[in-house]
């Protein structure tokens, strides 16, 4: 069967499970041919082998099945970069961009500030802002030490230099560091959330999903546990669910931080809260 049938059955099949067929039967077409989209254009009558048609078959199983198209590619793209996926970490998502955007914004090419990403995952926070601003100290920390080396090898996918810690968030920090900007997108679904039996989540580890009944028991501890480990004039800064934008403005008020702002998403939802102590 040639590339151009191949891509039209799966299309068709993938329906099922997507809303974006075409693209994803091109993305795993290419990857299992170790090929570029665009070659896949190109050369529309190239017959793959029996061999390799039978593993495609098996990928769009998979994907039928409901398994993430990160987790079958082993990579996904964020900001400007191409990180390793595996179902050890969350899969970075394009409204946690935001984070990204909302400190360039804050932050010129002339700063210099020393940041920590708590529960950084791929990386993907920590790395987007060393691509971004080379003369930054970044440190990243995770509890898993498996989604540590998925970061470790992005970063030196990257060439960019990160300082990585190992434990559950400050656990692990040396108390004489103190940092400028605290940065997080910790987990922040309720934990009885209809939507964690639906979609990517199901493969994605729990731990970097929920917390608690109303989903804010990490973010909670997070700001209580702040002060302690800012600079004077310090910003803490949170990824959070499209409608929890009030309840971490009022944890940020009562652990005394002031010019709290949120910016909002692509999709024009409050995403990103954050305060400078006071």
């Amino acid at each position: 069967m040639q590339v151009k049938e191949l891509l039209q059955q799966a299309t068709a099949r993938l329906k099922e499970v997507t809303d974006t067929p075409a693209l994803e039967a091109r993305l795993l077409l290419a990857h299992l041919l170790d090929k570029s989209e665009s070659w896949l254009i190109a050369w529309p009558e190239h017959q793959p082998t029996a061999d390799q048609q039978a593993r495609f078959e098996q990928l769009l199983e998979q994907r039928l099945q409901g398994k993430p198209i990160a987790h079958l590619l082993s990579h996904r793209s964020f900001w400007t970069l191409e990180l390793k996926v595996t179902p050890d970490v969350l899969i970075p998502r394009p409204d946690t961009e935001t984070v990204i955007e909302t400190l360039l914004n804050l932050f010129d090419d002339q700063s210099r500030l020393r940041i920590l990403d708590l529960g950084t995952g791929t990386g993907a926070i920590a790395l987007a802002l060393a691509s971004e601003r080379k003369q930054w100290e970044i440190h990243a920390s995770d509890i898993s030490d498996k989604a540590l080396d998925v970061a470790r090898e992005n970063a030196a996918r990257h060439h960019l230099d990160i300082r990585f810690h190992q434990g559950s968030w400050f656990e692990t920090i040396p108390d004489e560091l103190r940092f400028d900007l605290l940065v997080s997108n910790p987990p922040y679904i309720c934990e009885n959330d209809p939507h964690l039996v639906q979609g990517d989540v199901r493969f994605e580890p729990q731990l970097a999903l929920t917390s608690g009944p109303d989903g804010l028991n990490a973010i909670r501890q997070l700001v209580r546990e702040a002060p302690a480990h800012l600079a004077p004039g310090g910003m803490l800064m949170f990824e959070h669910g499209y409608d929890q934008a009030e309840d971490v403005t009022q944890l940020f008020d009562s652990a005394g931080f002031n010019q709290i702002e949120t910016s909002l998403d692509h999709g024009g939802n409050q995403r990103v809260t954050f305060g400078t102590l006071a």
